[in-house]
Order: structure tokens, then C-alpha cells, then sequence
């Protein structure tokens, strides 16, 4: 039962429609390179904004933020 109490007080995003912990303000490009996602091959809005490529570093996600991640892929 702990675990439970502990889980729900930690700070969460919304992270393309799913809840999603973080350590408090995390910087976007930081969540990026969490996730594997390549930089140049994905597009992020934050609260129905998107952000430029060339701001993922200075922009900061904080808890209850809503996060969007596209992922671009090829083919053929």
C-alpha cells in the first residue's frame, strides 16, 4: 500500500493522453533524450502550443503540463 500513496504524490505530465512521472521541472530536450526520441525526427507541443526545434532546450516542462511527442517515420 505504500507504493500506491508514494506513486500518486509523485509530479506528473500528461504525456500524449497518459500520465507520466517526473522529478518536478524537467527541460524538454532532457525528456527527449529520455525517451530515445530523435530530435530531429519529432515534433512536441506543450499545452496545445508547438514548440520550435531550435527552443527545446530552453523550454521547461513542469508537472501538469500536457505534452504531445510526434514521431516522424519514413518508408516506402
Amino acid at each position: 500500500m505504500p507504493d500506491s500513496i508514494a506513486t500518486s504524490t509523485m509530479p506528473t505530465i500528461i504525456l500524449n493522453g497518459d500520465p507520466y512521472p517526473i522529478d518536478g521541472d524537467l527541460q524538454l530536450s532532457a525528456l527527449l533524450e529520455r525517451l530515445n526520441a530523435r530530435r530531429g525526427r519529432v515534433a512536441v507541443e506543450i499545452n496545445r502550443e508547438i514548440v520550435p526545434k531550435a527552443s527545446y532546450s530552453a523550454t521547461i516542462i513542469k508537472p501538469g503540463d500536457n505534452v504531445e511527442i510526434i514521431n516522424f517515420v519514413g518508408g516506402g
